[in-house]
């Protein structure tokens, strides 16, 4: 009995905590303030446990309140600044970002492949390059993104069986949902170091990325280029990509040599 006493707890505790987190991803980009009622409607929570759960989050700062509805707060902030592993490889990254950005007039991309989807470390949105979704701390399903197919490439065999055994969604006409396809173009990728996306993330986008590895040449993480099909060739900006790529996987492959010596 006192077993299923401490079971029971801690499935306590994983049920608010799934909560807590719940009311956290409710915002979303755009979102200044939410009330009770939105969160309640986003979550599929009731209305009594949001406003209780609201007040616990309020009191740690994670939440802040405002004219009858709340606002992420700015210790939520300050924990995410801290919680980021990856600060060095963002720094490292910028001044070569900004180039990019400068040299093409596109957006430019960071990412990190995280389970099935990749996850933007930074984004430089160029003046003449298309609204895109990609924010910072945004994802989108790998295989439907550049940054992602060239992650994949050069990723052991069970990560990219992961990403294929949990479905291949379509994002649009031209997202690649077949699992043989998309095995083909990785072994392409591997081969040029150099990963295309025409059209299927997003209806007119198109990209070029490059993956970053380390000393034993797993990747990383990838940066890109993307901006409108009609505008951008992907095979001009290709080589600017993967010199910045090779140039970053050299910085990073040093600084881990370093930190072991």
């Amino acid at each position: 009995m006192r077993t299923a006493g401490r079971n029971d707890g801690a499935s306590g505790d994983g049920l608010v905590a799934a909560r807590l987190a719940a009311l956290l991803e409710a915002f979303r980009p755009g979102d200044e303030t939410l009330g009770v009622s939105e969160l309640a409607r986003r979550t599929g929570l009731a209305k009594t446990t949001v406003h209780r759960l609201v007040g616990h989050l309020t009191e740690t700062g994670l939440l802040e309140r405002e004219s009858g509805a709340v606002r992420l707060g700015l210790r939520l902030f300050e924990i995410g600044q801290l919680a980021s592993p990856r600060r060095g490889l963002v720094e490292a990254a910028r001044p070569y970002l900004a180039d990019l950005r400068e040299a093409t007039r596109n957006t430019v991309h960071l990412a990190i492949l995280e389970g099935t989807e990749v996850v933007y470390l930074d984004v430089l949105r160029g003046p003449d390059a298309p609204t895109l979704p990609s924010r910072i701390g945004g994802r989108f399903p790998a295989h439907a993104t550049g940054v992602g197919k060239a992650i994949l490439a050069f990723s052991p065999e069970p990560v990219v069986s992961q990403v294929i055994d949990a479905g291949l969604p379509r994002m649009s006409a031209r997202t690649i949902t077949a699992p043989g396809l998309l095995r083909r173009q990785l072994t392409r990728v591997r081969e040029d170091g150099i990963a295309l996306e025409r059209e299927e993330s997003g209806v007119g986008v198109v990209c070029a990325a490059s993956p970053l590895l380390d000393a034993r040449g797993v990747a990383v993480a990838a940066v890109s280029i993307s901006g409108w099909a009609n505008r951008m060739r992907t095979e001009r900006v290709a080589p600017a990509v993967r010199t910045v790529a090779l140039a970053l996987s050299r910085t990073l492959s040093g600084s881990t040599a370093e930190g072991r010596g």
